[in-house]
């Protein structure tokens, strides 16, 4: 057997080993979910209440799907402009200069920092940061979840994006000085229209990594399990309630909290799925 059949050999059980992985994954999640589906139907997924009381029990997960996407779409909108000012700084204005460097080595560093050590952070100096405000929620809540989200995801997008902005061919862009445009007009009119889809796929993975965060939004967003009124109003996420009960859970309960595994899977998927499609209009 020759080396290059031996290589995609390999090849093709590494791609069918990770097929059966997510699909166990997903029939796993499917069959712990299916008893809570049979009692409450779809109506799970549209129905505001969680009670878990025994006799009682009504589950839905529609508080934690608002949730998860409110903390998040904030978070993102608080990033881009950070992001994108960042990568455009160190990836055009100063490239390749120490300075840039350094400051790219500061946005990895930051990037590999546990979701823990955001948390604690922003329980113990951003929280009441937030209470001096006047918030009501004792600092609690979405607005300062989103802003710890946000602050976690900006080195994701400022890292990628500034790969990307960094790989514009420099023929371009010395193409469009050569006939007298500015260094603004080089980059609005070459740089990103050339990087777009790199930047825009560096924002959907940051989306992707705040709508799975736990540690950190379980520390700040007051865990509430009810509808959120506002973006200073105590919530819940999908990952965060699953961190918080699960350990505890049994029964129907815990099929309900598979349930909003599933859909937080679901969502993921769904999210990635705009994001290509958002890509591809834009490549």
């Amino acid at each position: 057997m020759n080396s290059e059949k031996i290589t995609k050999n390999i090849l093709f059980i590494a791609s069918l080993t990770l097929i059966l992985l997510v699909s166990g994954m997903v029939l796993t999640l499917v069959g712990g979910a299916i008893p809570v589906f049979e009692k409450f139907g779809f109506q799970f997924i549209f129905s505001s209440k969680w009670d878990p009381t025994e006799g009682k029990e009504q589950y839905g997960a529609l508080p934690f799907i608002i949730g998860t996407v409110i903390t998040s779409v904030l978070a993102l909108l608080i990033c881009i402009p950070f992001a994108f000012s960042t990568s455009l700084f160190i990836g055009e204005y100063y490239k390749g200069t120490y300075f840039a460097k350094i400051i790219g080595l500061l946005v990895d560093l930051l990037a590999g920092i546990p979701s823990i050590v955001y948390g604690l952070w922003g329980f113990y100096y951003l929280r009441p940061f937030i209470v001096e405000m006047g918030n009501d929620s004792q600092g609690f809540g979405i607005f300062t979840s989103s802003i710890i989200l946000a602050i976690m995801i900006i080195p994701y997008a400022t890292s990628i994006s500034t790969e990307i902005i960094s790989l514009v061919p420099n023929n371009l862009k010395e193409a469009a000085y050569a006939l007298g445009a500015t260094r603004l007009e080089v980059i609005t009119n070459v740089t990103i229209p050339v990087a777009r889809s790199g930047i825009i796929a560096s924002y959907i993975l940051a989306l992707g990594r705040a709508i799975g965060e736990t540690m950190a939004v379980t520390m700040l967003i007051g865990n509430s399990n009810l509808i959120p009124k506002g973006i200073f109003s105590l919530g819940n996420t999908m990952a965060s309630v699953i961190a918080n009960q699960f350990g505890e859970a049994d029964g129907l309960k815990k099929s309900a909290l598979i349930a909003i595994g599933l859909l937080l899977f679901v969502v993921t998927g769904f999210i990635n799925g705009i994001g290509k499609l958002i890509i591809k209009k834009f490549a």
